[in-house]
Parts: structure tokens; C-alpha cells; sequence
């Protein structure tokens, strides 16, 4: 009894590792491809399809995952490489290339090591393109040598279902002297340029000295002219009042005169009278300055009659 027990134990835990067995090599079927991913499949070494993105099983100990391909654009720095120029120049230039896979059952057959290849064609591309070129249009046409690169590297690559979105010339190293040659010449053309720039400033400067001197003269002149324009309205107001000061004067005199005319003439004098009147009036003309005087025939008749009477009053006085 015990031992069909064992036998029963033993024949159960060669169950249970089996079916272990059998759990492993299920899970191992399955497989699900992330995003921007693709995996390469090979049935017994040969190639049987490429999976996208997704879930996928494969047949166990026959087929395998023989190669995981990422589909994101890829950036490669390529080391500084020797080349020399048209005109016998020797730089160093290093590239940086970004590439894409699009086809990846070439980009896994296609070439034994895709990156190591696009290297060596980078470098000899570059060589070929400066080896064109004079050293003053290397240094001023990299966006020429972009793009030459670029096409001639993605004619290549093609075959290798690799897509050469873009090559950059990161950095042009030229030999040391002829470093120093253009340091020396960059300092003279901005000191040159900085010569340029105080020159502009000063003159700048000079006519803004002159337009304000000019603009000062304008507005001391415009100022003057004011002056002379209140001057000459104050000197008209004050002779315009004076003339209307002496207008009102004779005015009132003329009304005096013609009041005293009315109130004579109400009054009545008689003819004696005005006479008497008029005597007192030569009378005080006699006191002035003057040296001459007319006297009208009528007055003479009444000076000679005051004459007399003053003479009679005087006799009898005596």
C-alpha cells in the first residue's frame, strides 16, 4: 500500500513538472511587439516574416526572434575624419548622421553592420566632396555639403533598408596655422569693424549737436519774434488808448463849451455884457507871452469908455 502510494506521488510531481514544461514553452510562444518596433523571424534559420506592433505567437523550437529592429529615428556621431582639399589643405571634420530603418528584413540582411558601414561610407563620401573644394568654400558651404552628403548617403544606404534623413558637419578643424591666420584675421575685422561703428557714432553724434544748435537758433528766433509781435501790440494799444484818452478830452471840452453856449444862451446877456466879457478875456490874454495883440474895433469902443469912467472916478476922489 505504501509503496503504490510513492508510485502514485512520483507518477503526480512528473505530471506537475511537465505540465511546468509545457507552461514555459507556451509562454514562450507568445510574444507582443512594442511601439516603433519590429521583430525579424526565422523558422529554422531561414527567414519567415517580420512582426509589427502587437501580439504574435511563433512555433516553439522551430521558430525564433532572430533579430529586434527599433524604427525611431537614430542619431550617430561619427569621430573626426582626415581629409584634404582641392587645394591641398588637410582638416579634420567630423559628421553626425540621423537615419531611420524603414525596411527591416533588408536592415537585418542587407549588410553585416549597418552603423560600421555607414561610417566608412560617411567618411569616404566627405572625402570625395572636400576633395572638390577649396578651403574658403569648405568653410562657408556646409549647407552644401549637407545636402550633397545626405543624397549620396541615402542613394547607398537604400539597399539596406536604412532612410539618411539628415548629415551635419558637427565641427571643421583646420590645421594650426592656418587657425591662427584666421583668428588674427577675425580680430582685424572686428576691430575694423568696431573702428566703423565710433566713427558712425561720432558722426551721429555731430549731427545731433547740430540739429539741436539748429533747433535752439529756430526757437530763440521764433521767441525774438514773438517779443517784437507783443511789443509792437502793446505800443499800438497804448497809442490806440492815448488817442481815445485825448478824443474823450476834447469831447468833454466841446460839450463844456456847448453846455456854456446853452446856458448863455438861456441866460440872455445883453450886448453890454458879452462886450465886458470879452474885455476880460483879452484881458487875460494880455497876461501871456504874447508881444502883440488885436483888439476888434467894437471892444476898442468899450476899453475907451472904461478909460473914461475910471478917469471921472478919480477926479472925484481928488
Amino acid at each position: 500500500m505504501t509503496g503504490a502510494v510513492g508510485a502514485v506521488g512520483g507518477m503526480m510531481a512528473i505530471c506537475i513538472f511537465i505540465l511546468f514544461i509545457l507552461l514555459i514553452i507556451a509562454f514562450s510562444c507568445i510574444n507582443i511587439v512594442p511601439q516603433a518596433h519590429a521583430y525579424v523571424v526565422e523558422r529554422l534559420g531561414t527567414y519567415r516574416a517580420t512582426w509589427s506592433v502587437g501580439f504574435h505567437l511563433k512555433v516553439p523550437l522551430i521558430d525564433k526572434v532572430a533579430r529586434k529592429v527599433t524604427m525611431k529615428e537614430q542619431v550617430v556621431d561619427f569621430p573626426p575624419q582626415p581629409v584634404i582639399t582641392k587645394d591641398n589643405v588637410t582638416m579634420r571634420i567630423d559628421t553626425v548622421v540621423f537615419f531611420q530603418i524603414t525596411d527591416p528584413k533588408l536592415y537585418c540582411y542587407g549588410v553585416e553592420n549597418p552603423i560600421m558601414a555607414i561610417e566608412n561610407l560617411t567618411a569616404t563620401t566627405l572625402r570625395n566632396i572636400i576633395g572638390d573644394l577649396e578651403l574658403d568654400e569648405t568653410l562657408t558651404s556646409r549647407e552644401t555639403i549637407n545636402t550633397k552628403m545626405r543624397a549620396t548617403l541615402d542613394s547607398a544606404t537604400d539597399p539596406w533598408g536604412i532612410k539618411i534623413n539628415r548629415v551635419e558637419l558637427k565641427n571643421i578643424i583646420p590645421p594650426a596655422a592656418i587657425q591662427d591666420a584666421m583668428e588674427k584675421q577675425m580680430k582685424a575685422e572686428r576691430e575694423r569693424r568696431e573702428q566703423i561703428l565710433i566713427a558712425e557714432g561720432e558722426k551721429k553724434s555731430s549731427i545731433l549737436r547740430a540739429e539741436g544748435q539748429k533747433e535752439s537758433l529756430i526757437l530763440q528766433a521764433e521767441a525774438d519774434k514773438q517779443a517784437a509781435i507783443l511789443r509792437a501790440e502793446a505800443k499800438k494799444e497804448a497809442t490806440i488808448k492815448e488817442a481815445e484818452g485825448q478824443a474823450e478830452a476834447i469831447e468833454a471840452i466841446q460839450k463844456a463849451n456847448a453846455a456854456g453856449l446853452v446856458y448863455l444862451r438861456e441866460a440872455a446877456p445883453s450886448e453890454e455884457v458879452i462886450k465886458i466879457k470879452s474885455l476880460e478875456a483879452f484881458a487875460k490874454a494880455a497876461d501871456g507871452q504874447s508881444t502883440k495883440i488885436i483888439i476888434p474895433s467894437e471892444i476898442q469902443g468899450i476899453a475907451g469908455l472904461a478909460k473914461s469912467i475910471t478917469e471921472v472916478a478919480t477926479e472925484k476922489s481928488n
